[in-house]
């Protein structure tokens, strides 16, 4: 099998002739002994440049970061200072913006059942506005008008009975959703009535998202076609088209660039005389590639005539969505990147689960053996954020790199991490 699909690495990754990989002008080995593994190695250059890219496709604040892919305060920090505002999508990640230094302006508060408490929250900072979800929604923001509160401005979010191509748990765009006033049944009309009556709320737009990991440009065309028919007799100065632009994952895998992707949305929105201020949200497509994991092997089992095994010092608490999605990754070797992959593994986890696997049939270098590195690209986006401490792991750190210098931006969790919220 041919070496791994260099396309797939972050933007400044480089190989040394050597066949060393090298990131943000360090040799990643280097960096994996400096932090240790798992690790979460980003690449800051990358980064910057997807989030440029996005405002540079749709303007300057109407690119919004779905903070919900990876967050951290220099995360935040990061997608504010290129020129997006960030969508966060609970109390929680409301406040990591807020301490990251991202005024409350610049913040739009996503969820399909936010808490009176997190609307309080969300109203008390004047976030820039509310995405409504449902009526329970404009029920907890009319008793918190009772209650003096500001009234806040908000845009309703509808479900516009566009099926996207992707995994059925990140698809949410089709009739049969949890999330948003459906168009097909009257429920979206029923909402921007209701909406525009009450004193509570400030009715400002119209949003909707079809879905995660959508590589079909036309997905977003048709989106853009039916939510700009809906929201053009409403005469409100915010379309929100959201996000769900794919990344490749594996070799032979294609996706459109927020470019391309900015391309059709706006042109289909023009076509359709669409006069509001359009907006979107991309995540994935800003931090995915921009990350590589890297684990060091423990243990490598082969069974003869049935499969070989590589385990390493993580697993699905570092990366469920292989677990949750069957999504593929590919494998590389940090100090063998050119090496022909003639040899198939199953790359699993440390876990106590048989179902603990990251790479179900990775094409991989031979004679892997403990204590090599070996490191999965594209993990820049829920992998950090969708980790967890199962078996009582401890979270990996977060390492921006960038012109030689290795910063920790998230540290690796200790022990006594794990007992900080016992109480007894």
């Amino acid at each position: 099998m041919p070496s791994l699909p260099l396309h797939l690495l972050p933007d400044t990754a480089t190989v040394d002739d050597r066949g060393a990989l090298h990131l943000g002008g360090l040799r990643v080995a280097d960096v994996a002994a400096e932090f240790g593994t798992p690790v979460f190695l980003y690449d800051e250059a990358h980064l910057r440049r997807r989030c440029r890219e996005a405002v540079d496709a749709f303007g300057h604040q109407r690119a919004v970061y779905a903070t919900k892919a990876f967050l951290c305060t220099a995360m935040a920090r990061l997608a504010y200072e290129e020129g997006m505002l960030l969508d966060v999508a609970s109390g929680g990640e409301m406040h990591v913006a807020l301490a990251a230094g991202v005024p409350a302006d610049a913040l739009t508060l996503h969820g399909n059942n936010k808490s009176l408490d997190e609307l309080r929250y969300a109203l008390r900072e004047h976030i820039r506005y509310v995405v409504v979800d449902c009526d329970e929604e404009l029920d907890r923001l009319e008793a918190l008008h009772a209650e003096g509160l500001p009234v806040p401005r908000v845009v309703l979010r509808i479900t516009p009975g566009v099926h996207a191509h992707t995994h059925e748990y990140i698809a949410t765009g089709q009739d049969d959703s949890k999330f948003g006033f459906n168009l097909a049944n009257g429920s979206a009309a029923a909402a921007v009535e209701r909406a525009r009556r009450s004193p509570a709320v400030e009715l400002v737009g119209v949003h909707s998202h079809i879905g995660s990991n959508v590589f079909a440009v036309e997905s977003f065309a048709r989106a853009a076609e039916v939510m700009a028919r809906f929201a053009a007799p409403l005469d409100l100065p915010e379309l929100v088209l959201g996000g769900g632009l794919g990344v490749p994952y594996v070799g032979g895998e294609e996706a459109p660039t927020i470019t391309e992707w900015g391309r059709v949305v706006l042109d289909a929105c023009r076509s359709l005389g669409v006069t509001s201020r359009v907006s979107v949200e991309p995540g994935r497509s800003i931090v995915a590639a921009a990350a590589i994991t890297v684990y060091t092997v423990g243990v490598v089992k082969r069974i003869p005539g049935v499969r070989t095994y590589v385990a390493v010092d993580g697993g699905m608490s570092d990366n469920p969505r292989p677990v949750l999605y069957g999504s593929g990754y590919e494998v590389v070797v940090p100090e063998r990147v050119l090496d022909p992959r003639d040899e198939r593994a199953r790359l699993v986890g440390k876990h106590c689960e048989s179902g603990d696997v990251l790479v179900f049939d990775a094409e991989v270098p031979a004679g892997l053996a403990a204590g090599d590195l070996v490191a999965t690209p594209v993990t820049g986006a829920y992998g950090h954020s969708m980790a967890s401490n199962y078996n009582k792991l401890t979270r990996p750190p977060v390492v921006f790199v960038r012109d030689g210098v290795a910063r920790l931006v998230v540290r690796r969790e200790t022990y006594d991490d794990l007992l900080r919220c016992d109480v007894d």
